[in-house]
């Protein structure tokens, strides 16, 4: 089962692991992404002000995809 996010932080952590899986430097990673080293590095360290075509660029870097799904218990309150 893939892993499901419920804060920021997460998030940050998931990049993170995914950028190193790659072996991928945060230089090399930002410049695939277009972005530049040090937004990468404080998006890995908190992503709450990531835009989602920053999002988007990151993941297909590092192979992941995005999925939205209802969550199960609809009276939770998000966090975000």
């Amino acid at each position: 089962m893939p892993p499901f996010l419920s804060s920021a932080p997460q998030l940050g952590h998931l990049l993170m692991s995914a950028r190193r899986r790659k072996e991928l430097t945060q230089a090399e990673a930002a410049a695939r992404a277009g972005i530049s080293q040090s937004r990468l590095s404080v998006l890995e360290s908190d992503p709450s002000a990531m835009t989602v075509a920053q999002l988007l660029a990151l993941t297909a870097v590092y192979g992941l995809r995005v999925a939205v799904d209802d969550r199960p218990d609809t009276a939770s309150t998000a966090e975000w």
